[in-house]
């Protein structure tokens, strides 16, 4: 049984030792001149390589897909990943929020455990060798066309990541392979990435440790969580809003109601009485210097505006229906969104092979005999926290034995 897969990501060098493991002659290409490229870059090139939470909880974690990915995360959960890393001599740790990095802290130190994997499982691995297309017989793959010539192989697999960070050469190559092939493509955009604001950016730089995060669509709350946010020259960051970005790939920003509560530990009345005294104490000073003790400078003239409340205002000339106002302004700030910044700075693609085409046991496409995918090609995305490798790895290892065992069944 010969594989090729093609791709050697995350996800594509699991495949290729799923399918070496599993007893098949398997050929990794990779158009790079190195493996991993992609992984080099995540965590900060750090390396969070998955989240040690159980499956169930780990489901709850995903955005696109949970359905679909039940059996390959059941089947490679977690803790199969990290009893994968550490066999391969990589010590693993835990941080906050259960994420998992190597004890390195070298994101190449993961690569290096997949290849030494791949290696000993007898795959094959050539570099700087692209995909130019998948060679077919009718409804079955036959190998795959590059550059140099066509390979031959019973199974392809196609692990070709999405189009996120182009640079590392995600350039959307498995989308087109699916295509050609006949299957349909959910629309793609940035996900976990920064949003583009309107009115805030003269607050770039400043970072907010502890606020929450509120987002309706339609009336409805999406998402209310407290956190970090980062104000940038474009609109916001951090961490609030890479995850408000994930479930906000399909919408129109603009209809997305989103406000920040810059004072959550305190409840109306507290605020209040906080102002009261504050005015109190500062009688005679300008508002945009009070406000100084409430938030950094910028981010208080921000506020100030909202409030529709003078910079230059006295204290002691605050009126009780500005003090309202301003209440309002610092619990419920308007943020107007506009659009996801793009690809060059998203962690992940949302959207891919339309997952009804696609068998979840195997990753096997429906429509083309021995052709499978896994990974960002698929429609498949979850939050931060290393969920998305995992997923990387569940869907590679599914791919990777679904080759071997599931072919023509």
């Amino acid at each position: 049984m010969k594989v090729i897969v093609i791709g050697g990501g995350a996800s594509g060098l699991m495949a290729a030792y799923a399918a070496a493991a599993g007893g098949g002659e398997v050929l990794l290409i990779e158009k790079n001149e190195k493996l991993g490229k992609k992984i080099y870059i995540t965590g900060k090139g750090r390396c969070n390589l998955t989240n040690d939470c159980p499956p169930d909880e780990f489901l709850q974690n995903v955005v696109h897909g949970e359905k679909f990915l039940r059996g390959a995360v059941y089947a490679f959960p977690p803790q199969r990943a990290m009893e994968f890393f550490e066999a391969q001599s990589l010590p693993l740790k835990v941080e906050r929020g259960r994420r998992v990095f190597p004890v390195s802290d070298k994101a190449s130190d993961v690569t290096k455990a997949l290849e030494h994997a791949c290696r000993q499982a007898g795959v094959q691995i050539c570099l700087n060798t692209e995909a130019i297309e998948i060679a077919r017989r009718g409804d079955t793959v036959c190998g795959v066309v590059t550059k140099e010539g066509t390979l031959p192989a019973d199974a392809v697999i196609v692990a070709t990541g999405g189009l996120s960070y182009p640079s590392t050469g995600s350039t959307g190559d498995g989308y087109r392979f699916a295509q050609t092939a006949g299957h349909t493509l959910t629309p793609r955009t940035p996900s976990l990435v920064g949003i583009e604001a309107e009115g805030v950016t003269s607050a770039q730089g400043i970072t907010v440790k502890n606020c929450t995060l509120t987002a309706k669509r339609m009336g409805k709350t999406i998402y209310c969580e407290q956190g970090e946010l980062l104000f940038t020259h474009y609109g916001v960051s951090g961490p609030l809003i890479l995850t408000l970005s994930a479930l906000v790939t399909r919408d129109a920003l603009p209809q997305i109601g989103c406000t920040l509560d810059f004072k959550p530990a305190l409840d109306e009345k507290k605020l209040d009485d906080r102002l009261l005294r504050d005015f109190s104490e500062r009688a005679n000073e300008q508002m945009k210097n009070v406000m100084r003790g409430l938030l950094p400078a910028e981010l208080g003239l921000l506020v100030l505006r909202a409030a529709q409340i003078r910079a230059e205002k006295q204290a002691n000339a605050v009126t009780r229906e500005e003090r309202m106002r301003l209440i309002r302004a610092l619990k419920a700030f308007p943020l107007s969104l506009k659009k996801l910044r793009g690809y060059n700075e998203a962690v992940i693609t949302s959207g891919g092979v339309e997952l009804s085409e696609v068998d979840p046991k195997t990753m096997q496409s429906k429509k083309v005999k021995g052709l499978y995918f896994c990974g960002e090609v698929l429609d498949v995305d979850a939050f931060t926290g290393g969920y998305n490798l995992q997923i990387a790895f569940a869907t590679g290892f599914a791919a990777g034995r679904g080759a071997i065992k599931g072919q023509f069944e």
